[in-house]
Order: structure tokens, then sequence, then C-alpha cells
């Protein structure tokens, strides 16, 4: 099918969502107030979700394979999470004052992943990552900040090829994704004023890339050497284990950034690390560091996170989910064989490009966007809902049965798929 037929088809099909769409731009810049869910001819409205099940305002329902960008770990309406979530409401809320789920939830965190000995919660992965980049600053008296090409660390530290004019000012120097020499000469260059090595073991938003460990073990090196912190963000990767992408690899940061799914659901963010370095924030200390925050502790995420932890994603979930991901990875790589598509990534989260591989950095990917639209529409039109960049992050709502009937559906783009 070519891609005018395939938006004329998703045009008739969707008229609700259109005229909703429509409604919102008269209010919302672009119908939109959070710039990834918008596509053209115009997005879908969803008003239904249920186990791994969406359902939009025309009436049809879709497999949900984008899980969120991740956030989504628990599926939809998980009557755990949501029994949770009833339960404290029951308490009462906004209670200007210390909980005891803060505690619970911080003593799963710091027991599963391998760098936190402390722990402080935010709103959100990026601010997060802004708390873990100002305590190194502050840490260690530097300014430097050494970040990767293609990391999206939040909506206002992105390092795209397109530039983000909405990052917030430190001092930021780039070196390309798994180059060793590249990265090499670039901390050679500034090693005297590193404050942090901030990386994702895998780009998420960036194409699913994996970290090369080898890579990750260098930059372990470099941080000791130059006194630099090294800050995994792990917001996504946190799901690939236990304890994280730096469980499965061996190698343990000074500090992580965790969000996403780790609050079940909710809004959510963590930073945390060393003793010595989260210890600034301790307020019986003298000059101590104050980090506020009116949300940071409020009762939805705190119980949701630790119920989604400890009843739903223990261990043992995170490694089916795990190799779930990685069969059904190896199986769409089988079925695109000596086609110019390709699925990259780790466990539970993939991504397709289109073009020759292997894709390791972001200097192997190629713009294609009238490929990626086109099998985005398809997709929907086979009742399948990812991202339009062809993103999928797998819910633990989503069964082997999903995955093949995915894999049919990709089967069957491709047999009529003209390159």
């Amino acid at each position: 099918m070519s891609l005018e037929r395939a938006r004329a088809r998703f045009v008739a099909a969707n008229p609700a969502s259109r005229a909703a769409h429509e409604e919102a731009a008269r209010h919302l810049p672009g119908g939109n107030t959070r710039t990834t869910l918008f596509y053209t001819p115009f997005p879908l409205t969803m008003t239904r979700a249920v186990g791994s099940r969406l359902t939009d305002l025309d009436g049809h329902t879709y497999v949900d394979l984008l899980g969120d960008y991740t956030a989504g770990l628990y599926g939809h309406s998980n009557p755990m999470i949501r029994k949770a979530v009833e339960h404290a409401l029951d308490g009462g809320w906004n209670l200007g004052a210390h909980g005891t789920d803060e505690a619970r939830l911080a003593a799963v965190l710091c027991e599963r992943v391998p760098s936190l000995e402390l722990v402080r919660f935010t709103n959100s992965g990026t601010e997060a990552n802004l708390l873990a980049l100002a305590t190194a600053t502050t840490h260690t008296g530097r300014g430097t900040i050494l970040v990767f090409t293609g990391a999206y660390h939040g909506s206002v530290l992105s390092f795209g090829d397109s530039g983000f004019p909405l990052n917030v000012p430190h001092r930021f120097v780039v070196a390309e994704y798994n180059d060793i020499a590249e990265t090499a000469a670039v901390i050679d260059r500034h090693a005297g004023d590193l404050a942090a090595i901030l990386v994702e073991p895998m780009l998420g938003s960036g194409g699913c890339l994996p970290a090369d460990p080898a890579f990750l073990a260098y930059l372990r090196d470099r941080a000791d050497e130059t006194g630099a912190l090294l800050v995994f963000d792990e917001v996504m990767t946190s799901r690939m284990a236990g304890g994280g992408m730096q469980e499965l690899l061996g190698i343990t940061p000074d500090m992580t950034t965790l969000g996403k799914y780790t609050g079940g659901g909710m809004s959510f963010g963590a930073f945390g690390g060393r003793a010595d370095v989260m210890a600034r924030y301790d307020p019986r200390r003298p000059g101590h560091v104050a980090h506020a925050g009116t949300f940071n502790n409020n009762v939805l995420s705190m119980a949701a996170g630790y119920v989604g932890l400890t009843e739903l994603f223990p261990p043992s979930a995170a490694r089916e989910l795990f190799e779930r991901g990685e069969r059904l990875r190896a199986d769409l790589n089988a079925i695109a064989a000596g086609r110019p598509m390709v699925w990259t990534g780790m466990g539970s989260m993939l991504t397709v490009h289109f073009g020759p591989g292997p894709v390791v950095s972001p200097r192997d990917l190629r713009p294609a966007p009238e490929d990626r639209e086109l099998f985005h529409l398809e997709m929907l039109a086979s009742g399948f809902h990812l991202a339009r960049r062809g993103m999928i992050a797998l819910s633990l709502e989503i069964t082997d049965e999903d995955c093949a009937a995915f894999c049919d559906a990709v089967s069957g783009f491709l047999s009529h798929w003209n390159v």
C-alpha cells in the first residue's frame, strides 16, 4: 500500500479522533501537550485502556505495544496497582508530611539496584536527571557534563542531531555513543573540569541502541581516573533486570536515575547513588543541600511503586519479560532478513530501523520518515499501537500470542512494502 492510500484510509477510519484533535487545537498548541504523542495526519484519541488493550474514540481496539514509552510496564488498570492507590486515597493525600510508604519504596530500590546506597524521589525522569547533574556539579565543584549523541535524558536534556533549544544551560560536551576513541579525546580535553558522565546503558528514545559493555567499562575507568561521577540514566533500562542494566553488565555507576514504571506508572522519578554523595541532602547535617518538591513523596506514587516492585515485578518477572522481548526481536529480524529493515534493542525494548544494518550507534541511523509513517499506519490498521518512530516497550500484559500476531502483521507489511 502506498503512503497516500494509508493516510486516506486512516483519515476515513477515524473521524471522531480527527474531530477531537481539531477541538483540542483551539486551546492547546497543535492540540498537544506532550510532543512525543503527536503524529500526522492527526493523533488517535484513546478513551479506554484495560490490560494490554487500548480503545479509541472511534471504537477501534489495539494491542498496546508502546507501553507508554516504558512507563506502562504493568499494563492498564492493573487490579493490584488500583487497590494500592485506592488504599492510599482512603488515608488522604496532600499530607504535607512524611508518610510510611516512601521509606518502604526507598528500601526496595536500594536493595535491588547495586549503585543505590541512598536515594531521593522526584516527579519525573527529567527531574531526576536534572537533580543528578546538579548533585554532580555540587559534589565535584566542577561544571562540565559529558553526554552522548542520540541521548534523551528528559524534555530539557536532549541531544539528538537537530539540537534542542530548551536544554538547560549546563556546560555540555558531546561524544559519539559507543565510540571509545572519540570519547577518550573529549575526556582528555575536559578532564580537569569534568563533573559527570551521563549515559544511558541503552539509548532509549535514540533508537534502542545498546551500549557496548566495553564502552561502559571504559567510562567507569575514566570517571575513576578524572574524579567525575558516572551517572547511569536507567529511567527506561532499569526494567532489564531486578537491579537494572547495571546488574546485568556488572558495572556500577556512582549515581543512577530512575522513573517511568518505578512509581507504579504514576508520576515518579528518583536519583541516588553513593552514600557520600547523597549525604549532602541530609537535613540533619550542617551545610546540607536542600531539595524540595511538593509531590516528591506523593501518596499515590509511593503506594503504587512499592506494590508494583514487590508484587508484580520481582526479579523473576524482570527475567521473564526480558526473555520474551529477546525472542520477539529475534523473530522480527528473522522475518526481515534480506530486506532493508532491522530491529535493535535489548529485552522488552526494541525499535525498527529502515535501511541496511548493522545499527550500533546514531551515526548508523538512516532517516526514513515515509517508511516509518507507512509502517506505523499499517500497524494501526492491523490493530497494533506503537510509537510513530517504531519503538516498542512490552508490558507485563503482553503475551506470546500477542507477539506472534504482531510478527504476522509485520510479515504482511513486508509482503507488499515497495522499496
